[in-house]
């Protein structure tokens, strides 16, 4: 019963243990489903389930009908034809990363969108390449195709060239759609939880630096190899550096024109985001002005820049990934499916959130994993979503993925019919243009001085992520980040915050006693808490903790105890000892006996239960012993643990836990256990964990709970009239916990114990 007294309440019930509250209240058996079962239930089929599977797997048969095409057709149109514009220069821009033709970059922004239109969940964000994808794709294509290494470059060998890396761009993508695929339809959505958000910034910054880095050769037109392997980045910096001063001036120039218009305008978008109408697509302007001043100035031959190049028209017909090439970037491909993936679901779902709608994590899976199967096919790239690109499409009033397919439809103008206007164009504007896509990436260098403030393992991690990128590869470097995050994952739980508690206020609230002045402690009791599960890293952590707080260790006390009762035994026999009724009293000089006679070649039985049963007299280990005979003292007679905060106990914790408390208990020391998580007791019982000395009624609901019980049971010992009253069963099991706390140890507990 609880009363509300202003804004305090009284409670009255009983002190309960967890036996005698499953006693008084009837806990039902729940059948808890097995594999099998959720296996029968997930396989099983009725016109329900078949519905409900069409729908998630076509997400557009639930939206699409429910269009509002009044309302929305504008906005998703003009949204479209701004997003659509935008992923044709960066569909050419990222082709560069990838190190294959410019035009390969328009599959990559047209296939993609069509299948995501009719799989994906997100209404938001905008399908395509994405520079870190585009980065990591090139990697694989400079490892297996590097650039000719004879320096003859003429047109026949340079086409070659591009055609055997298309090849691979486009089996690298393939494979990494399959991985996608297979992690959708095996439910492993959950899988992007691994990658944190630290994690995933401290890699896309470090993925802008090797975009940045990637683009300086085609900046200052330079013969540059790639170098796919660990400090590739530096290599690359070194061979840069090295030929300088055979720059081409005029890209040099262009591209540090167009990086300061791109930077001046997107800023000034950013800025004057809520009063301009859209923001500034000066992405085309600029494409349409270099374009245009290439065609008739003719840079080409007057300064001899690298140009686009006329552009493939049409499509190709699909191809078979070449399985030669899918064995060599088995590991590529799965980190380009993660990576992809983990990308386009945060975007999303940042959108998802902003605009209340559920997105489906799986789901997505499979759209990105088809779109990949489909673009790869058509030998595009890899894809994902770019979050300037989303930006553009969310930003411009697109309401749902229609305006994705009106964006598909612009590269499609570009693809088929428009796309020779675009040869003139300098590969400097590109790469320019792909460094301008970078500037919200870069600025996530300010992230790192925000999370050392808010979590300084968090910035660890970040840090980290970032360096092992850069210096070991994107691919490598991703791997070394998420195995040092689930380091520090088991760091953190192998070294938990570990407490003693005492009650404050005189309530039913127990916290860290170091952090309160107004705090009760029991005489002869320690509330111990563990924060965090406890398992078979961190149990030897758990138990020197608990030494430490109680202040000795229980082994040692116990092997003590039993030496000096072998000692007694001895001195007795030999006369040395006289039981007398005060005590025993020494007869003659004792003999001083080590360690190791007294351990006597059997350390194994100073481990067991100190056994008194054929003395004349039962030793008290807290009064003075004979001469020569010293057992350290010990002032506690209960200790309670605090597994409130434990969420999982394994087998191997449990083996040493059970010896730790039973060495407690050998010392005559009450264990209890308080707030265990539901099912530890069953769990325990099934495990053989209780005997003789370890009982289940140690286990409490809650730590007053057990508190009040070792206070009712110490005062029950000291007092006859409640002794007697216990035996005869007249004690009410009833406490009553009045507004001033905690009662003081001195008063005496009448038939109704009161708190």
């Amino acid at each position: 019963m609880v009363e509300p007294v202003g804004n305090h309440y009284v409670i009255a019930r009983p002190v309960y243990s967890e036996n005698a509250f499953n006693e008084e209240h009837e806990k039902l058996h729940r059948y808890h489903k097995t594999f099998w079962d959720h296996l029968k239930l997930y396989f099983s089929c009725s016109p329900q389930r078949a519905k409900k599977f069409a729908l998630r797997l076509f997400p557009v048969i639930s939206w699409l009908p429910a269009y509002r095409f009044r309302e929305w057709i504008l906005s998703d149109i003009i949204s479209g034809i701004n997003t659509g514009l935008v992923a044709v220069l960066q569909g050419l821009a990222f082709a560069l990363l990838v190190n294959v033709p410019p035009s390969y970059g328009l599959y990559s922004a047209f296939f993609p969108v069509l299948v995501y239109f009719i799989f994906g969940t997100s209404r938001h964000i905008s399908v395509g390449p994405f520079p870190v994808l585009s980065l990591m794709v090139g990697g694989v294509v400079t490892r297996l195709v590097p650039d000719d290494s004879t320096g003859n470059g003429n047109s026949t060998n340079t086409s070659a060239i591009d055609d055997e890396r298309v090849m691979v761009a486009a089996s690298v993508t393939f494979l990494s759609g399959i991985v996608q695929l297979l992690l959708g339809i095996f439910q492993f959505g959950f899988i992007v939880i691994y990658l944190s958000q630290s994690l995933i910034s401290g890699f896309t910054t470090a993925a802008a630096i090797h975009v940045l880095v990637s683009q300086l050769k085609f900046m200052f037109q330079l013969p540059v190899p790639g170098f796919n392997k660990p400090l590739g980045i530096i290599y690359t910096l070194k061979s840069v550096f090295s030929q300088i001063t055979d720059a081409n001036i005029a890209d040099l120039v262009t591209s540090l024109i167009v990086l300061l218009i791109v930077f001046v305008v997107k800023e000034m978008n950013d800025r004057y985001k809520e009063k301009l109408p859209a923001p500034i697509p000066i992405e085309l302007l600029v494409t349409i002005v270099a374009a245009l001043i290439s065609y008739f100035v003719n840079f080409e031959e007057k300064f001899g820049v690298a140009v686009v190049g006329k552009l493939e028209d049409g499509f190709h017909t699909p191809v078979a990934p070449d399985v030669g090439i899918l064995q060599k970037c088995i590991g590529d491909s799965i980190s380009i499916a993660i990576v992809g993936f983990a990308v386009a679901f945060s975007v999303a779902k940042v959108y998802s959130i902003k605009h209340d709608y559920p997105i489906d994590g799986n789901q997505e899976l499979i759209a990105f994993g088809l779109g990949n199967i489909v673009g790869g096919s058509f030998k595009g790239f890899a894809s994902s979503t770019a979050l300037s690109r989303s930006g553009v499409q969310e930003s411009t009033g697109g309401k749902t993925q229609i305006a994705g397919i009106i964006s598909s439809v612009i590269v499609l103008l570009v693809i088929l019919a428009i796309g020779f206007l675009l040869a003139p164009l300098q590969k400097s504007v590109l790469a320019s243009l792909a460094l301008g896509n970078l500037k919200g990436m870069l600025m996530q260098f300010k992230e790192i001085s925000i999370l050392w403030r808010k979590d300084k393992c968090d910035c660890v991690i970040w840090v980290v992520t970032f360096l092992a990128a850069i210096f070991l590869g994107l691919d490598i470097g991703l791997a070394a980040a998420v195995a040092f995050q689930l380091l520090t994952v088991v760091i953190r739980s192998q070294f938990p915050s570990c407490t003693v508690l005492a009650n404050v206020g005189r309530s039913n609230i127990y916290r860290n006693r170091k952090d309160y002045t107004d705090i009760y402690e029991p005489e002869g009791v320690k509330i111990f808490r563990c924060s965090s599960p406890i398992f078979f890293a961190n149990i030897e952590f758990f138990r020197e903790k608990l030494i430490t707080a109680v202040g000795f260790n229980p082994l040692r006390v116990l092997r003590k105890r039993n030496k000096a009762l072998r000692k007694i035994r001895k001195m007795l026999k030999k006369g040395e000892l006289q039981v007398t009724p005060k005590g025993l009293i020494c007869m003659a000089n004792p003999t001083y006996e080590s360690e190791e006679e007294l351990d006597n070649n059997r350390i194994e039985e100073l481990d067991q239960p100190t056994i008194m049963t054929d003395l004349p007299i039962q030793i008290n280990w807290g009064t003075d012993l004979p001469p020569g005979i010293s057992v350290p003292q010990v002032n506690l007679h209960s200790i309670i643990l605090d597994f409130s905060s434990v969420s999982f106990l394994d087998f191997s914790a449990m083996t040493i836990l059970r010896k730790t408390l039973k060495e407690f208990v050998r010392l005559d020391i009450d264990i209890y256990i308080a707030g265990a998580y539901e099912g530890l007791l069953d769990k325990l019982e099934r495990s053989a964990f209780f005997d003789e000395e370890i009982k289940p009624s140690m286990f409490f609901l809650t730590i007053h709970d057990a508190v009040l019980h070792i206070l009712l049971k110490k005062d029950i010992a000291n007092s006859p009239k409640l002794k007697l009253a216990e035996e005869k069963g007249r004690s009410s099991d009833y406490v009553i916990i009045p507004r001033n706390g905690l009662r003081s140890r001195e008063c005496t507990i009448p038939t109704e114990t009161k708190f």
